[in-house]
């Protein structure tokens, strides 16, 4: 087995509640040749699967569960630019040039999906948002109007707001916080399927249930090992295997965590398109809005994976954060629907892991960990399908495994 098996969620996340998309797959029953195999059909094999269709190479994706059965479902979707690690504290951990070249790409990461998202015409619930950045246990108001400045000298452009306006305004009580402007949610079932279905239109292949056992190495192609029986020949493998890390791929950094979301029935006073909202703490707490105006809210993360643990916990967890969320909320009438646990992915420095896989020519890995996973994996797309077709990406050392 090249990876371990994970119980990766637990409970009713939102977006289990409606309609699953669909995705057609297949079973493996014979040997197989294909260009590029994809180890992992999340958000991220999806986003890669796409992105490499097209161009006249033969793509297959591969996933020991059915398609969306994953982590995908337990994510909240807050997809931004803003890295979990301050700009001003990632400054001072790889220097201002290495920070300020993260912070802006995972702009750009952000901004690629939209459009994609819209190029695809994926339906995934997709809105653009603002996002508050409010005052914490990391950043205190006055280190957060550093933040503040930092961002604006990369032309990242935010507004220093106080408590009265984060009251008035949304209802938030806090001491201030960092107001930026077109943020995004959306489905992220919805819209890992979308990629999933745009890569399958134009010839990509799914297969499940496949358990990838072992990969031989030769000089021109792998070998890959399944449990079902049949082999796979590919000339580049790439691993999107989300929190079950393959052995094969460098942990350096990197380190799995669990955490904790609940979602509301539909909120009476919510003004339209509420922001995303944070906090500059560790642990933080995280909340957004659905279209029909259902809160979600997540948070008291921990540092372990044991899902006997973590489960054990959704009861005293899900009080938690109810008690937070009035904390934040003070005149939120809310009632919880939806609560849900799960793992999640930390790095030390708030940045992904992506490229080639040291000394293993060909084999690629994405490790898009993080607050900002589903931006990664956008990031990630570009920069290996880059690679592979002959391009080089401008950050590709910055993402590197090297870089850990």
């Amino acid at each position: 087995m090249i990876s371990r098996h994970r119980d990766l969620r637990t409970g009713c996340s939102i977006w289990q509640d409606g309609p699953w998309p669909h995705v057609p797959y297949i079973g493996l029953d014979h040997d197989l040749k294909v260009d590029v195999a994809i180890v992992g059909g999340g958000i991220s094999g999806a986003m890669m699967a796409e992105s490499l269709t097209g161009h006249n190479l033969d793509v297959a994706v591969f996933d020991r569960r059915p398609p969306l059965c994953g982590s995908t479902a337990a994510s909240t979707a807050l997809l931004q630019y803003e890295l979990d690690m301050p700009l001003i504290k990632l400054s001072r951990r790889i220097g201002a040039k290495k920070a300020g070249e993260a912070w802006r790409r995972s702009k750009l990461g952000l901004e690629s999906l939209a459009v994609k998202i819209r190029s695809l015409d994926i339906d995934c619930g997709y809105e653009r948002r603002n996002s508050l950045y409010l005052a914490g246990n990391m950043l205190s108001p006055a280190q957060l109007g550093q933040e503040n400045k930092a961002r604006n000298a990369l032309g990242l452009y935010g507004e220093y707001v106080e408590r009265k306006f984060l009251y008035e305004q949304y209802g938030i009580r806090a001491n201030a916080g960092l107001m930026s402007w077109d943020n995004i949610v959306c489905n992220p079932v919805r819209l890992a399927a979308g990629f999933l279905n745009a890569a399958i239109k134009r010839g990509c292949a799914l297969y499940s249930p496949v358990e990838i056992m072992d990969v031989e190495s030769y000089t021109r192609h792998f070998l890959l090992k399944t449990a079902q029986g049949p082999r796979i020949r590919t000339r580049y493998v790439i691993f999107s295997t989300g929190y079950e890390i393959p052995s094969i791929v460098p942990q350096k950094g990197h380190a799995i965590h669990s955490t904790w979301a609940l979602s509301t029935k539909p909120v009476k006073g919510l003004p339209d398109r509420f922001p995303l909202v944070w906090e500059a703490g560790d642990p933080y707490f995280y909340a957004r809005t659905t279209s029909d105006r259902n809160m979600i809210f997540g948070g008291e993360d921990e540092p372990f994976s044991d899902s006997e643990h973590r489960d054990a916990l959704i009861p005293r967890k899900q009080k938690a954060l109810e008690r937070k969320m009035r904390g934040v909320f003070p005149d939120l009438d809310f009632e919880t629907e939806h609560v849900w646990t799960g793992s999640f992915g930390a790095s030390s420095t708030s940045l992904p892991s992506i490229g080639r896989i040291p000394r293993k020519k060909n084999m690629y890995a994405v490790m898009a960990y993080g607050g900002n996973g589903i931006t990664f994996s956008r990031i990630a797309a570009e920069m290996i399908a880059a690679r592979i077709l002959g391009y080089k990406d401008p950050e590709e050392a910055l993402f590197s495994f090297k870089a850990r």
